[in-house]
């Protein structure tokens, strides 16, 4: 049971780090606060999972399911730290709309999980892969080094380093199998690290500050924050994550031969949002299924939720211990950004895979998508495009998953649901309500 619960573990952990390293950069956190910010997540990780694997009342799918923070909320959190004139209350203001989302969300999961139709995979797909594009020019970014106003920036050193762990990466997933190539990424991020000591650009310092023991004080960031405009786009994430989180119960459920009926899936919307809602308390974000799990399922057909519960033992023993937080923030910046570059674009590959089950032989769908993801992408392509907005605005249209994330449900209503009968309507989604992710797709 140990050993298989950190095989889950080893096959997540990078997908629980990045987002607080994406966030916590973007707002200017030191290394011991980005070291906090990282074992609250991994902590508040593990709760999550025991809430989904254990489950208590109604609340989890009781599925060998493991939770952490989701990706999805990465780009609109950012957007909030960007139109936060004092960073000091970014974090504040993202965990008060993170609180208020799961919240609405726990009280909507029983609804939420019949109107899974509304979702098909011309939506879901489209979201998954504005995800990957929206967090790929992250990885360009942290490739070319640490501070975008040295001289260094950019330098050959720095995206040679980036260049060398992606390589590394690249030869693990092709010539090893098995748990080697389970945890490719994490032993590209230590082989990477490895090589940068050369070039002084490793700094073992977060490591010898931390203490071996801690717990992530709750509001440690200060008390929360409630504004409207966060909240909307924090929700628009929340209804992106529970339509993730309701495909892989779906695919995991024909996996442990356990079909997910609608109260399966009610249960498990309840402990994604409730983990998510509860989550803030210790300084951690939105949480939802880690699909790539599945895969791991399904690979090792060991099926017991019990082993994905002592995987988030695990989590929440490494959120209690500062120290084993703080090794990520010794791996340097160009090397996060060549790991980020296949962890990010297994995001929008996976979203692409989802895309080609979605009947693009229509040409409704095609418009969906093509429109989709053309609104979705104009923030990354055109970060000033809606300058002329309020603030408040810009929060939400700053973030390309959630502007897309609308126009691919509201086309979707139009084209399949509006002014058709019943029937017509029903049969045009009937199959798209099982939307079953790739195995190595990253919620």
């Amino acid at each position: 049971m140990a050993t298989t619960g950190l095989q889950h573990v080893a096959a997540m952990y990078a997908g629980v780090v990045a987002p607080p390293l994406i966030v916590g950069a973007a707002i200017g956190l030191s290394g011991t606060e980005l070291t906090f910010l990282t074992g609250a997540c991994l902590f508040t990780a593990g709760l999550a999972t025991f809430l989904q694997t254990l489950g208590v009342w109604k609340i989890g799918a009781r599925l060998p399911f493991v939770n952490g923070v989701t990706f999805a909320g990465v780009a609109p959190m950012t957007a909030i730290a960007a139109a936060t004139h004092d960073k000091a209350d970014a974090l504040p203001v993202i965990f008060g709309a993170v609180i208020v989302a799961g919240l609405l969300g726990f009280l909507a999961a029983p609804f939420f999980s019949k109107a899974v139709r509304f979702f098909p995979p011309v939506v879901t797909g489209t979201v998954i892969t504005l995800i990957g594009v929206s967090l790929l020019p992250v990885a360009f970014g942290w490739a070319q080094g640490p501070d975008p106003a040295a001289h260094d920036y950019g330098s050959a050193t720095y995206l040679g380093l980036a260049a060398a762990t992606l390589l590394i990466v690249l030869l693990l997933r092709r010539f090893t199998r098995g748990f080697v190539k389970q945890i490719a990424v994490l032993i590209g991020l230590v082989a990477g690290t490895v090589v940068a000591i050369p070039f002084g650009v490793t700094n073992f310092g977060p490591v010898a500050d931390a203490d071996v023991v801690g717990f992530p004080t709750p509001f440690h960031f200060g008390a929360p924050q409630f504004h409207i405009a966060a909240i909307l786009s924090m929700c628009v994430v929340m209804v992106v994550s529970m339509t993730e989180s309701t495909a892989d119960m779906l695919a995991l459920g024909e996996i442990v031969e356990r079909p997910a009926d609608e109260r399966t899936i009610a249960a498990g919307l309840r402990a994604d949002t409730l983990g998510s809602a509860l989550s803030p308390l210790f300084n951690g974000f939105m949480c939802s299924a880690f699909a790539q799990n599945i895969g791991l399922v399904a690979m090792t057909r060991i099926r017991s939720r019990f082993v994905v519960a002592a995987g988030g033992g695990f989590l929440v023993l490494m959120g209690l211990c500062p120290m084993a937080a703080s090794l990520i923030a010794v791996v340097p910046r160009p090397v996060l950004g060549g790991a980020g570059v296949v962890l990010f674009g297994s995001v929008a590959a996976s979203g692409i895979q989802t895309l080609v089950r979605a009947g693009l032989e229509k040409d409704e769908n095609v418009l969906i998508v093509a429109v989709s993801l053309a609104v979705g992408i104009v923030p990354i392509t055109a970060p000033d495009f809606y300058h002329a907005f309020p603030g408040t605005a810009r929060i939400v249209l700053d973030s390309g998953i959630s502007t897309g994330c609308v126009a691919a449900v509201a086309l979707n209503l139009v084209f399949h649901h509006l002014g058709r009968r019943p029937e017509a309507a029903k049969g045009t989604t009937a199959t798209a309500a099982v939307p079953r992710p790739a195995p190595q797709s990253i919620s």
